[in-house]
């Protein structure tokens, strides 16, 4: 829950859409006051966050393929080892 009227917020458009369209970051107050912080290093901050969430969790493509895939891809190449096994002699 948002307390408050005036609030500084960044939205930032998903770089991958699979996750979210859009995340809203709520920017403190003190911070482009008190600490000399830019408007862009704000909103860069922002879209590094954004896209380090997308990072971490999107899995890499050998993760994605379940375990029958990896048996299908035993059983395969077992069956042309032992076929060209068969073939040679």
């Amino acid at each position: 829950m948002l307390k408050g009227i005036n609030r500084r917020v960044i939205v930032v458009k998903a770089p991958d859409r699979r996750f979210f369209e859009e995340a809203i970051f709520i920017v403190r107050e003190d911070v482009l006051e008190n600490r000399g912080v830019s408007a862009d290093q704000v909103v860069e901050e922002a879209r590094r966050v954004a896209d380090n969430y997308v990072g971490k969790n999107t899995r890499p493509l050998r993760e994605r393929i379940p375990a029958a895939g990896y048996m299908a891809i035993g059983a395969l190449l077992a069956t042309v080892v032992w076929c060209a096994g068969l073939f040679l002699y």
